[in-house]
Formats: C-alpha cells, sequence, structure tokens
C-alpha cells in the first residue's frame, strides 16, 4: 500500500439521519509523518456510507465501533471459535440476526449473572477503557457492531487482526477515539443533549484540537487542519466531528505500523480483534 492512500476516520451511529449522520474525515499522511485531514463528509444513511468507502482509492480506516463480540459471550452461543475462519462466521451469523434477536441473546447472557459481572468483556476493553461490545444500552454498541460490520464486509475490506481475506487496498481498523481523548483530558468534551452542551465541554475539545495539533501529541501525529476546519472541531458539540478526526489519526498510526500488522500487539485474540493505537498495557 503505497504513501498516496487515503485516511479515513468514521464516527459511526447505526441509525444515521440528517440530523445525527455518520461523520467521516478524510485525509493522507504527509512526508514529515503528520495527518493532513482536508475534508469531513457526511452520511445520512448507511447506503450513503457505502458508496462513499466504496467511491475512495486505497484507504486504511479508523471506524469507532466494536468489530467483534467477547470470546466468553461467543463460546456459550455455541458459535464457532476455532479455525481460521471463525471471526468471519461469527459475523455472519450474528449480523445475520435480526437485532432484537441478538439483544435477546445478549440479555439472556446477562440475566443468568450476579451483579457487577454481567456483561462479558474483549480484553481490549480494561486498557482502551472501551464498553463492552454485547452491550445494547448507554451506550448501544451492540447496535452499532451489527448495524457497521456488513458495510464494511460487503466492500470486502481487509481486518487485521481478525481475517486475511479482504482488499488489501481497503484496511479497515476497529477505533475508539475516548481512549485518546482521555489521555489529553478527562473532562467530558460533549454530549448529544443540548442541555449539556456547555462552554466547559467546549473549552475541553479546544484543548484536544490544540494538543492533537501540536507536534507533540498522545499519538505523535501531528493532526494538520485549515482554521476553519479546526474551528469545526471545537465548535461542533456532539463531538462527533472531533471523534472522527480522532478516529483518522488511529488510523493513520496503523498506516505508519502497517509493515508489522498495523501496530496491533502480538497474541492478540483473533476473536475478539483490537482497538488500533491502544497498548496491552495501557
Amino acid at each position: 500500500m503505497s504513501d498516496f492512500t487515503q485516511i479515513v476516520g468514521v464516527d459511526f451511529t447505526s441509525r444515521p439521519t440528517r440530523s445525527k449522520p455518520v461523520t467521516v474525515a478524510l485525509g493522507k499522511v504527509d512526508e514529515l509523518g503528520g495527518l493532513t485531514v482536508s475534508t469531513v463528509e457526511t452520511c445520512a444513511d448507511l447506503p450513503s456510507l457505502q458508496s462513499l468507502l466504496g467511491a475512495l482509492g486505497p484507504w486504511v480506516g479508523g471506524f469507532d465501533f466494536p468489530f467483534a463480540l467477547p470470546r466468553a459471550f461467543v463460546a456459550e452461543q455455541g458459535w464457532p471459535v476455532r479455525g481460521k475462519r471463525a471471526w468471519q462466521k461469527i459475523a455472519e451469523i450474528a449480523c445475520a440476526e435480526t437485532r432484537a434477536a441478538l439483544v435477546a441473546r445478549c440479555r439472556a447472557y446477562c440475566d443468568a449473572r450476579p451483579a457487577g459481572q454481567k456483561f462479558a468483556h474483549r480484553a481490549v476493553d480494561r486498557p482502551a477503557g472501551s464498553s463492552p461490545s454485547m452491550k445494547w444500552v448507554n451506550p448501544p454498541v451492540l447496535y452499532m457492531f451489527h448495524a457497521g460490520l456488513p458495510v464494511l464486509r460487503s466492500l470486502n475490506c481487509l481486518f487485521p487482526g481478525l481475517s486475511n481475506e479482504g482488499l488489501a487496498s481497503r484496511v479497515a481498523l476497529e477505533a475508539y477515539p475516548g481512549y485518546v481523548a482521555r489521555l489529553i483530558t478527562k473532562a467530558s468534551y460533549k454530549s448529544d443533549d443540548r442541555a449539556k452542551q456547555t462552554p466547559a465541554r467546549a473549552t475541553a475539545r479546544a484543548e484536544i484540537v490544540s494538543v492533537l495539533c501540536s507536534r507533540s501529541n498522545p499519538l505523535d501525529i501531528q493532526l494538520k487542519a485549515s482554521p476553519a476546519l479546526q474551528q469545526r472541531l471545537v465548535e461542533d458539540a456532539s463531538g462527533d466531528t472531533l471523534d472522527a478526526a480522532i478516529c483518522a489519526l488511529q488510523a493513520a498510526w496503523g498506516f505508519q505500523r502497517r509493515q508489522h500488522n498495523y501496530g496491533l500487539p502480538k497474541g492478540r485474540d483473533a476473536i475478539e480483534g483490537w482497538i488500533v493505537s491502544v497498548p496491552v498495557a495501557a
């Protein structure tokens, strides 16, 4: 994959609308190792996202939704957990179910367990601080898995760490902008609730943007954006634009390590996958 590869960052929502679209940041890694984000697009439905990604040239993308379910949950369902194509088979089975049926499986798993141990976690959840991918409420990341993964699989993407099948010109990496944001500030920086879109959260977004645009930030990849785009990253109180840009930075981090499986740690679980740029011990 060439140095001219497009870098894509996607802040995802499972049921996009015009008022809450999927947000897509597009950029390129430059000769100095910085990421220039030139465009931020919005997709009001999943077919629009599929068309946008399908029309791009070679790309490496960071997507803010889980690509896999916890091994413990999958094993209890009796789904395949061994073999080279186990993850593909799990994805086919899980995404072929209705959302309601998949939620019912997760609810039954949780109902059979004591308080404090309801959800199964992937190995990456603790170091990343991410929610269990089988969680259907607050936040409903299970819905995102169920809606997002079929879009990427329909594009025949390559999923490093999960599958060796797919196009080398369309590389999909699981991203999580909250991990990077918390390395900069522990303050809350976004909300979809207008009543919670406070000046304090705007200040937190401004701090995150300032650090990301500096030469020294947690990913060691300088975010380069026009003043207008930087202003948009701060002013979008939902945080969607900023999250898309962070996902693009995580994708760029992986792209820089493409000769080493995009920086994904060795020994990771090929059923559960991993979030790009998150170390094993964070």
